[in-house]
């Protein structure tokens, strides 16, 4: 435990002076100067060479402070309305401040204020003092020119009007509640904040460069909470969804590292006669509970302001959301959200972002034992992405109806390099790979090239199909549509059923013919 004693100077001259000016180390006090010149005794007490003996203990966090009481008493109401016995030795009752903003050192500042010492109000400690002095009751009934009353005028009128200084103030209330959040300075900050971006007045002449973006470095150190606020403000005040969904942006990327790591997919497997290991490195530490949880809020809080907008953030960004998402397994209603906003923009994305892998509840990127189904055990998430098409086919089913012109609705070349992709999986069952591949319209694809590339890719990864599995896969293809390059490849090869064979040559040769007309 640390003490920390203020006591009464042996000085008999300067008991006669009452007005006598001293140095900042000092105060006069009537018939009394009293010095106050902290010392360390050692790493475990603090004290004051005794002077004038102290009546009254104060305990914050592990520190004692051995002090008077007239000045504690004739500033702070919360002290003065307190009952405590005074201290004849450094033993006895002690005044406890449990959860006291800003901890000792606030403390201190708030007793050298209170023995009339001077005090340097910055954007780093105004926070702490206000709230300190909510919590001491430090009002202007008391004393004219209190704490109260200084360290608002010092936040309205020095750090409001300062872009860098209201975002150092608002950082330093991460760490003040519930005081910062009661008596307004988070809302003031954050509305602040909010209109000198909009404003687009640059906080410095490097950051005059980018117009747009020059705030987004400073908003993406703030937590989460605070961010969300600042965002919505902005958003209410008009600000263009494509630069809130830019800010967005540039905070995932600080604030969730993991979305922008390549993630490296199988490891490595192994077959069992029960069950399928494999592994899935998105991370190269296990992560803390307390990490995953505050990486989880994170996620969950971004995804639900990212504007409504279709072109306010790319279809990576979204997918590499949806990625952590299914990682950290938020919300099933955030990931259904996610899905549906993807399939929005589905003919943006490209086939690496489909890559998706497939998380076990809670496994954030660890080993994953998975049973021996050939639904449980793809490399990949086969289920968002179907989901994610099906969205994408009912988008544009009801831009047409709305007589509307849709986007690039020929979305077969990215579903057919993704079927081709997840083919090389020893577990994806035929089913899955049919359904797939089946989801598209009949009349979305031009040209069966690239369905049969990856139906080619499913029957070199599973030699041991059947021959009936083998017909079942290859009527998926429609042979008509294939071009002459393809048809020459097919005919050649041994993996395909005769009778495609037989038909892939027959088409060829008439194609041939045609052109040779």
């Amino acid at each position: 435990m640390k003490s920390l004693q203020v006591a009464q100077a042996q000085d008999p001259e300067s008991q006669s002076d009452r007005t006598e000016q001293v140095s900042d180390k000092s105060i006069v006090i009537p018939n009394k100067h009293v010095t106050i010149a902290d010392s360390i005794k050692n790493e475990h007490s603090r004290f004051v060479a005794p002077r004038i003996p102290t009546d009254f203990s104060i305990q914050v966090q592990e520190t004692t402070y051995n002090v008077h009481k007239y000045p504690l008493i004739s500033k702070c109401g919360y002290i003065g309305r307190l009952e405590v016995q005074p201290l004849i030795s450094n033993s006895g009752n002690v005044l406890k401040l449990e959860n006291f903003p800003g901890g000792c050192e606030t403390f201190e500042t708030i007793l050298k204020f209170c023995y009339g010492l001077p005090i340097d109000f910055n954007s780093d400690n105004v926070a702490a003092l206000r709230c300190a002095s909510e919590f001491l009751e430090m009002t202007e009934e008391l004393e004219d020119g209190n704490l109260i009353s200084k360290t608002e005028a010092f936040l309205t009128f020095v750090v409001l009007s300062s872009w860098k200084d209201t975002v150092t103030v608002l950082k330093s209330c991460e760490n003040l509640s519930p005081w910062a959040e009661n008596i307004q300075i988070v809302r003031r900050c954050c509305d602040s904040i909010a209109w000198k971006a909009t404003k687009n007045e640059p906080a410095s002449e490097d950051a005059a460069s980018n117009q747009e973006s020059w705030w987004f470095d400073d908003l993406a150190t703030l937590r989460i909470d605070h961010f969300m606020r600042i965002i919505s403000a902005i958003r209410a005040k008009g600000t263009k969804q494509e630069i809130i969904g830019k800010c967005i942006m540039q905070y995932a990327k600080r604030w969730l590292p993991g979305m922008y790591e390549e993630l490296e997919g199988l490891r490595g497997y192994g077959h069992g006669k029960s069950n399928l290991q494999f592994t899935i490195f998105s991370m190269k530490k296990e992560e803390s509970t307390r990490h995953s949880k505050e990486q989880t809020t994170i996620i969950e809080s971004l995804i639900s302001i990212i504007p409504p907008q279709q072109d306010a953030v790319p279809c990576k960004f979204l997918l590499q959301m949806l990625k952590m998402a299914m990682m950290y397994s938020v919300s099933s209603a955030l990931i259904s959200d996610l899905e549906k906003r993807v399939g929005m923009v589905l003919e943006d994305a490209e086939v690496d972002d489909l890559l998706i892998p497939r998380y076990q509840n809670g496994g954030q990127g660890k080993m994953v034992n998975m049973p021996n189904s050939p639904e449980n055990c793809t490399m990949q998430d086969i289920d968002v992405v179907q989901r994610i098409v099906e969205y994408f086919l009912m988008h544009e089913k009801q831009q047409t109806q709305l007589q509307q012109k849709s986007g690039k609705f020929n979305i077969s070349r990215l579903l057919d390099n993704y079927l081709a992709e997840v083919a090389t999986d020893p577990n994806l069952s035929i089913t899955t790979f049919q359904v797939l591949a089946e989801l598209l319209p009949e009349h979305t694809r031009s040209f069966h090239d690239g369905l049969y590339r990856a139906i080619d890719t499913y029957l070199k990864t599973h030699p041991s199909l059947t021959d009936q599995d083998r017909r079942r896969l290859c009527k998926i293809m429609n042979c008509e549509k294939l071009s002459l390059d393809a048809c020459i490849h097919a005919a050649q090869n041994d993996r395909l059923p005769l009778r495609t064979v037989v038909q892939v040559k027959f088409l060829g040769s008439l194609e041939l013919s045609l052109r040779l007309l």
